[in-house]
């Protein structure tokens, strides 16, 4: 695959947890596919994604993505981001608190022949969200 071919697989699904389309997830996803840093709970494949970020965007509605830098090669893509949004529904077992968050995080992806995630890495900064919603103290 090209760069492009996996750069527009990246937009898509981020285009999809953006407005909340995720059945479009099924179409990027490979049915196979391997997340080797899933959130808690997450399940294998499409599915595990769709329900991933179905739980994130019920507790931040205004979920937003924001890649900050980007780097592709023919079968692999590299990713840093910001997530943040306002947590108005339940998250992990804990009610909304109305707080606003900001964390970074990092991700490459894998890509097959035919344009498809098969292969995940990443890390969240999950633990600073828990923080600046009052979840956690240090």
């Amino acid at each position: 695959m090209s760069q492009q071919t996996n750069i527009a697989a990246q937009t898509a699904f981020g285009e999809a947890v953006a407005t909340g389309n995720l059945d479009a997830i099924e179409e990027i996803v490979a049915p196979g596919s391997i997340d080797h840093d899933p959130a808690p709970g997450q399940g294998p494949g499409p599915e595990g994604y769709k329900s991933m970020f179905g739980e994130l965007r019920t507790a931040f509605p205004d979920l937003h993505v924001a890649v900050e830098h980007l780097v592709a090669t023919d079968d692999e893509l590299a990713f840093a981001y910001t997530i943040s949004g306002t947590h108005l529904g339940e998250l992990m077992g804990h009610p909304a608190t109305g707080r606003t968050v900001s964390y970074r995080g990092m991700q490459i992806s894998r890509f097959d022949s035919d344009g498809k995630l098969v292969e995940r890495w990443g890390s969240s900064d999950e633990l600073g969200m828990l923080r600046q919603l009052g979840l956690v103290e240090m």
